[in-house]
């Protein structure tokens, strides 16, 4: 059973993280948006069962809960903990590999030329955004590439951010613009 150590504010008011003394998986993040889509995790199943909560994603150490924003924060940072104490931690669990970044590279549809431009854009964003995104409470999932288009899913507590959608996004497309200087980028 995972310990909280410290709970963390975000950018996004409606959003905590837990930092917690023992990992909860093995590198594989997790990320719901509603309870029909976190039926298969108890853990998240068990946080979406507290009225408000509209987002859970979670990775290694830490666990990031977001609110609709009709909730109080004291009150609910109390119910949240309890299922979070009650999940297995991953050392209870099988060992698992961590999830591919850079699943994005394995689209069929992808030239070379392509391929390697994603490639080049995923080893940025990995070094440059997506530790910040993490210290935040979120992360940063690369949807594929069409074109000059890159798409992006922002995750856990920059999934409903403000400056997610705008000035993170705006610094990403800068950053993917040294790659290719016609590449524009897109929130899905």
């Amino acid at each position: 059973m995972p310990k909280i150590a410290e709970i963390e504010s975000t950018p996004n008011p409606n959003a905590k993280k837990f930092i917690l003394k023992e990992p909860l998986t093995w590198g594989v993040s997790r990320s719901y948006d509603s309870a029909d889509a976190a039926t298969s995790d108890p853990l998240a199943s068990s946080l979406f069962e507290i009225p408000n909560i509209t987002n859970v994603f979670y990775v290694d150490h830490w666990i990031t809960v977001t609110q609709d924003g009709s909730a109080e924060w004291p009150d609910l940072l109390k119910k949240i903990a309890v299922p979070i104490r009650e999940a297995p931690t991953a050392e209870s669990q099988s060992a698992q590999l961590g999830e591919n970044s850079d699943q994005a590279l394995d689209d069929p549809e992808l030239s070379p030329e392509d391929r390697a431009k994603l490639s080049q854009i995923i080893d940025l964003l990995d070094e440059r955004v997506r530790p910040f995104l993490q210290g935040d409470g979120g992360d940063l999932f690369v949807m594929g590439l069409e074109g000059k288009t890159l798409k992006v899913h922002y995750q856990g507590a920059c999934g409903s951010c403000p400056s997610s959608l705008s000035a993170t996004l705006s610094g990403i497309e800068s950053l993917v613009q040294t790659v290719d200087a016609e590449m524009t980028v897109i929130a899905v």
